[in-house]
């Protein structure tokens, strides 16, 4: 089983390059920066997680920024979007910060993305609420064509440009892995229909009934159930849990830290060391 590690990156956390040093030095596979542009005051759909929202949503940096920054301290961690709201960003500029990154990383680059819950932050973005996931879906078919193809072109609903020319293209052949975000059966149809990979909403789900159901949708649109990684992101530190989880095939395990200092977080990414290795021997 493969562990990574997310953290919203921010003023007062440890910075994205000492959590990636610490993580990579400890044999973690991975970091991940989340993203919120901004948080608006006003609040249509409330939080998932319930609740007031956490602070470090509103105080989040870029995190292709973050993740370059940690791209150039590290040699062998992957660096990974936890995930990108890709319905908020510009199609043809996203595609080049893809690029970008999986460039200066040399093809170390994790594209997880997902439609978002905050209906909005996204309508500050000229997004429709209802419509996002179909702009995420053209937003990604673009970016396959910009990646893969000397000259592209894309004609969707929200998407829409001429013959053009886009570089650099990415190292990792032919693009950066995409992992979709989202609860299942939607968030799961999506993942098989464009992704690599599918990141359930964890909490929210029952892995060990929702993977078989998973799997029996893969082959019925025609993918290979093993060619789709499974990420679980945001657990507790439970070792019969993660070992569950191991047993049913999930691919990554994904905890959440929290927004602070080395003295705060480190302890907790040793005892994340402890699991990974009864985990995997």
């Amino acid at each position: 089983m493969l562990f990574g590690g997310a953290m919203f990156f921010t003023e007062y956390s440890m910075s994205a390059a000492e959590l990636a040093i610490a993580l990579e030095a400890r044999g973690f596979e991975s970091v991940w920066a989340p993203e919120h542009s901004h948080i608006p005051l006003s609040r249509k759909t409330p939080f998932p997680g319930g609740g007031d929202l956490p602070k470090p949503y509103y105080d989040a940096m870029d995190p292709f920024v973050v993740l370059a920054a940690a791209s150039s301290v590290t040699k062998t961690i992957k660096l990974g979007t936890g995930v990108l709201l890709v319905q908020q960003r510009d199609t043809i500029q996203t595609a080049k910060l893809v690029a970008s990154l999986d460039q200066v990383s040399q093809g170390r680059f994790l594209f997880g993305i997902g439609g978002g819950w905050n209906q909005d932050e996204m309508e500050n973005h000229g997004t429709v609420y209802k419509t996002r996931f179909k702009r995420v879906r053209e937003s990604i078919e673009a970016m396959k064509e910009i990646w893969t193809r000397p000259q592209a072109e894309y004609h969707g609903e929200f998407v829409n440009f001429g013959p053009m020319i886009a570089n650099p293209k990415p190292v990792h052949k032919p693009h950066p892995p995409i992992h979709v975000g989202g609860a299942f059966p939607q968030g799961a149809r999506r993942a098989i229909r464009y992704g690599d990979g599918w990141i359930p909403t964890a909490g929210r789900l029952d892995l060990a009934e929702i993977l078989p159901k998973f799997r029996d949708m893969a082959r019925e649109a025609g993918r290979d159930p093993a060619s789709i990684e499974i990420s679980s992101f945001g657990h507790s530190a439970d070792l019969d849990r993660v070992k569950r989880l191991a047993d049913m095939g999930v691919t990554r395990i994904v905890p959440m830290f929290p927004a602070e200092k080395a003295d705060t977080v480190l302890p907790l990414i040793d005892k994340w060391t402890e699991i990974m290795r009864k985990v995997n021997g």
